[in-house]
């Protein structure tokens, strides 16, 4: 898995700069509508999904175990799913689209969690990993339990747990990338023998 990450550490990083761009953009548009939110949402879900689902892809022979890409796939299809769910639901009210988002972060949360312990043996900082999950669960759980609260103060939890998450990747991202330089394990040059 390390290797696949490490390989495709430009899609993790970009991952964190859609975030980013995300969250800054719901805070700094004042008086966004409901509309304007779906759409910039489902741009950064297909994202998301698009640029997991290169890591994903882009490393058939390097990670000979299926499961080591399997959180991958899982993650971007649910990205991808929660994009089309938001353009093809133009309509879609500030309730529903509150549960759309906070299943997506919820699952995709738990995804990287799930992935962050697989890495923790091959990785010294797979905690950006599962701070990123956290965050992104804890993101889903406060849409779910504050459903109540004005639509203004929902954009703003939005878009601070956006770009908090966001920051997370991108770092996550650089990380990755060191990893490649410096570990030739991580490169795919080197396999670990096998144990029984």
């Amino acid at each position: 898995m390390l290797e696949t990450l490490s390989r495709h550490w430009w899609a993790v990083a970009l991952r964190g700069v859609a975030a980013i761009l995300f969250g800054v953009l719901a805070l700094v548009w004042p008086g966004i509508t409901v509309f304007a939110l779906v759409i910039v949402f489902g741009a950064y879900a297909l994202a998301d999904g698009v640029f997991t689902l290169a890591a994903a892809f882009g490393n058939r022979d390097g990670d000979r175990r299926r499961g080591n890409r399997a959180w991958l796939f899982a993650r971007g299809i649910a990205g991808i799913l929660a994009g089309i769910i938001a353009f093809a639901w133009p309509g879609i009210t500030a309730l529903a689209l509150l549960w759309v988002i906070a299943l997506w972060a919820m699952v995709t949360g738990v995804l990287d969690i799930v992935a962050a312990f697989q890495l923790r043996k091959e990785m010294r900082r797979e905690w950006l990993l599962a701070l990123s999950g956290a965050l992104s669960v804890l993101f889903g759980v406060l849409l779910v339990v504050w459903p109540a609260a004005g639509v203004l103060a929902l954009i703003a939890l939005i878009g601070v747990a956006a770009i908090a998450f966001g920051i997370t990747l991108l770092m996550l991202g650089l990380r990755l990338r060191r990893e490649r330089r410096h570990d030739p394990a991580a490169t795919g040059h080197h396999h670990r023998p096998a144990t029984t």
